[in-house]
């Protein structure tokens, strides 16, 4: 018996319901790198499910877009979160203040 799209949105909502609650309750700078990504990720399960249950590729184009969006910000965020723990010896993003120039 195949498995409704209706379940994969709500498996959907549930992944990104978890990455905000990551974003708006963590404060260090990789815990909130990995629940934008937990975001990205119930985003293209939505998408996917769309996609299979519509028949087109549009949604499968879009995954694609993301994952090359997620990596780049990975890439880009580590890199951000590597030079703040250089300068302040933290990656708490409440101290992120204290390192004005």
């Amino acid at each position: 018996m195949p498995l409704g799209p209706e379940k994969f949105l709500i498996l959907s909502a549930v992944i990104f319901a978890l990455g905000v609650l990551g974003v708006l309750l963590r404060r260090g700078a990789i815990s909130i790198l990995m629940s934008i990504e937990l975001m990205l990720n119930g985003a293209n399960l939505a998408f996917i499910a769309f996609a299979r249950q519509f028949g087109q590729a549009e949604g499968q184009i879009y995954v694609f877009f993301i994952i090359t969006l997620a990596a780049a910000e990975a890439a880009v965020g580590l890199a951000i979160v590597i030079a703040l723990f250089r300068l302040g010896d933290s990656t708490d993003v409440d101290e992120l203040s204290l390192l004005k120039w």
